[in-house]
């Protein structure tokens, strides 16, 4: 069922393509990688293949969203409830 894939040719080719997608598309393309392997339907080697794709792109997601845990500050007031400065965001 090779024919019935739901990517396109290039999709599985080279990674460099990865590192230009964002978050958003890198998501939704492991999302149909998950689809299609959960179905049973792709010959073996395929899945392989996408199972590898998948784990670049769920490492891809998670430098993206680290990346954007970085960039997230707090606001800090001061006593007269005025912004005093940011620091960086604590997420735990």
């Amino acid at each position: 069922m090779v024919g019935s894939s739901q990517f396109c040719a290039g999709a599985m080719g080279d990674d460099a393509d990865i590192s230009q997608l964002t978050f958003e598309q890198a998501l939704a393309e492991l999302e149909k990688i998950v689809a299609e392997l959960e179905s049973g339907q792709a010959p073996l080697e395929r899945s392989i293949e996408m199972y590898e794709r998948g784990a670049r792109l769920k490492g891809h997601c998670e430098a993206r969203l680290e990346a954007a845990r970085l960039r997230v500050e707090k606001i800090v007031m001061g006593p007269g409830g005025q912004a005093e400065r940011v620091e960086p965001a604590e997420f735990s």
